[in-house]
């Protein structure tokens, strides 16, 4: 993709959205990015990093919360690439998030390009997304912040729209005349009539260029970058940022910091297939449709539906009757939406965050850096457990004050630390924990440990954990 002369692309892949409008399969404790959506069994964020790992690009930079640390760090080996995972202490909107990026490429490779990716987008036609930014690359290494525009397929009024200037002398690459707002349908109409194209929010600028632009349109944004990546401290595979300085940046977009005061933006018609995935009416969009212009997933049976979307991930759904609908089942929570309402599900969400529904940020299985696990029952005095820890996974040395555990192996092998006595167990076998000792679980095997934990005592919440020590560097 590249000459020797030339710079490298530094992907920086901004993967720390909640992406509330897919509720309840995308939820704060595992957003839309780290989700399976799509069909081909990987997340957004997979698909991302694979478009960025060949030739002329360099070692990703990926921006995500800390608390989303060990999945994408689990992805990322999944894949057998590498890259930084750089570790936002709070959600501080993308400015930041972008800066903390091109501080670090500027630092790798004098005359840096930096492609900054959403990680959860969906991009079809790989080898003209790969056209498209050596396209950007040549315009952008002029002096230009080139954003990646798409040709508008239908008048939508959740994206904000590009209007190309004179031409950059590069095929399809222009300078920006306006940036506008997310339309109405009548404005909508009206700019694809007068060629807009849609923000895609993907662009690709030399870091030095984008540094200039913050340091003049938003510098204590640049600054509290510079501070972070200055004051950052290694965690086992991450870089944390650091916080008091990362703290010094204002919640701002890109878009608001800089690229609606710069004199120096450029688009980039790009012709690869684009969504931002970013509700379920989008996904529907995105997805091949039956006779009957449905979308059914999981254990799924309709009769006399027609344009609408039916996705279960395990309990058998059934719908009759209905048209142009989304119906969408978890293990604990379920959604029945009119598909036009599709983008209404985030005041769905912050309204059940303010009715303290735990389903609406976690997720019935709760994935932590050793594998998961998933409630099967609670009730007075007792609670049940599916356990699975990967190979090589190791759980905290801990003690519980107020509950005893038995845990069942069904599969694999564990390795049981119980006051400092190590012994192994193997299917159908039991081990038990009486309340307050100090206890550890170890998956030596090679498959996954799966278990059952029960756990009886006066109380049984997760906070009833005191961690003796922690591989994983956990509080």
């Amino acid at each position: 993709m590249s000459s020797m002369s030339e710079p490298s692309i530094h992907p920086i892949v901004i993967a720390g959205g909640s992406g509330t409008r897919l509720w309840p399969v995308s939820r704060d404790s595992m957003p839309k990015q780290f989700v399976p959506l799509l069909g081909s069994g990987r997340s957004t964020f997979e698909e991302t990093l694979l478009r960025v790992a060949g030739p002329g690009f360099a070692k990703p930079i990926v921006v995500t919360h800390s608390d989303f640390r060990f999945v994408a760090a689990e992805q990322i080996a999944r894949l057998g690439i590498e890259a930084d995972i750089v570790l936002e202490p709070e959600r501080r909107d993308s400015a930041p998030a972008v800066a903390v990026g091109a501080v670090m490429a500027a630092a790798r490779e004098p005359g840096a390009l930096c492609l900054v990716l959403a990680a959860d987008h969906l991009v079809t036609e790989t080898e003209l997304f790969t056209g498209d930014c050596r396209r950007a690359a040549q315009a952008a290494a002029t002096g230009r912040i080139m954003m990646l525009g798409i040709r508008p397929t239908w008048p939508a009024t959740g994206y904000g729209y590009i209007a190309a200037g004179a031409s950059l002398d590069i095929e399809g690459a222009f300078a920006v005349e306006r940036f506008a707002e997310k339309p109405d349908a009548a404005t909508a109409e009206r700019y694809i009539a007068d060629g807009y194209a849609w923000n895609s929010g993907n662009f690709l600028f030399p870091a030095d260029l984008m540094l200039a632009e913050l340091e003049a349109n938003a510098p204590a944004v640049v600054k509290a970058a510079r501070g972070a990546v200055a004051g950052a401290q290694r965690d086992l595979d991450f870089l944390r940022l650091d916080p008091v300085a990362f703290a010094g940046a204002p919640r701002i977009s890109i878009d608001y910091a800089v690229m609606e005061k710069t004199a120096r933006a450029g688009v980039l018609q790009a012709r690869f297939g684009w969504s931002d995935i970013g509700s379920w009416d989008a996904l529907y969009d995105a997805k091949p449709q039956d006779a009957d212009g449905n979308v059914l997933e999981g254990p799924v049976s309709v009769i006399g539906t027609t344009g609408s979307f039916v996705r279960s991930d395990e309990v058998l759904t059934t719908v009759i009757g209905l048209d142009d609908v989304v119906v969408v089942t978890t293990p604990d929570a379920v959604l029945v939406a009119a598909k036009s309402k599709a983008p209404d599900v985030k005041t769905l969400v912050a309204q059940l965050k303010r009715e303290g529904r735990p389903e609406a940020s976690q997720h019935h299985r709760i994935h932590r850096p050793w594998g998961w696990y998933q409630r099967i029952d609670i009730g007075d005095r007792f609670q049940v457990k599916h356990i699975c820890v990967k190979p090589g996974g190791i759980l905290s040395l801990q003690r519980h004050y107020h509950r005893a555990e038995h845990w069942v192996v069904v599969r694999g092998t564990a390795e049981v630390t119980v006051d400092g006595t190590v012994k192994l167990f193997h299917e159908n076998e039991a081990a038990y924990l009486p309340i307050g000792c100090t206890h550890r679980l170890h998956n030596p095997g090679k498959i996954d440990l799966k278990l059952i934990e029960v756990q009886v005592g006066s109380y049984t919440g997760e906070d009833d954990i005191v961690r003796l020590e922690d591989i994983y560097a956990r509080d």
